[in-house]
């Protein structure tokens, strides 16, 4: 059974209490529970991971490019529209698996510094604005990748 990591970025264990206009009131829990259950449909195992600390999350994309990781699906929150180290992180894990990056809010439709990602060089698409539902698509897209389709 191939293995989705979904990656979640700084302020993301806040979702459901932040900006509600922007994120909607559904939390990291139910964000998490709603993708396993995505990852299940697809034939996929999940594992999910939050951190405020940016070296912790490029430890873990050095874990998954290690371990028994076949596909990364991301939302690094704001360390997308800066963060040149996950973007090497990710670098090293893209020739492995395909890497997918989400976002619940339309980034092209808020602040000018959001429009651009550092990550989109290595990722295989990007996938925002669709609120919980980015998820969804996000996995289905990384499991797909992996069927070749």
């Amino acid at each position: 059974m191939a293995k989705i990591l979904l990656l979640h970025g700084i302020n993301h264990a806040m979702f459901g209490k932040r900006d509600p206009k922007h994120y909607g009131t559904f939390t990291l829990q139910d964000i998490e529970s709603a993708a396993a259950e995505w990852a299940a449909e697809q034939g996929c195992e999940l594992e999910c991971y939050q951190t405020d600390i940016e070296g912790e999350l490029a430890r873990k994309i050095h874990q998954a490019f290690l371990e028994d990781v076949d596909a990364i699906v991301i939302n690094a929150g704001a360390w997308t529209h800066y963060s040149y180290g996950l973007t090497d992180a990710l670098a090293i894990f893209k020739d492995k698996g395909p890497i997918v990056e989400v976002h619940m809010s339309n980034v092209h439709a808020r602040e000018e510094f959001r429009h651009k990602s550092v990550f989109s060089h290595v990722v295989i698409g990007q996938i925002s604005g669709f609120g919980l539902t980015s998820y969804k698509l996000g996995i289905t897209a990384a499991a797909d990748a992996l069927k070749g389709a």
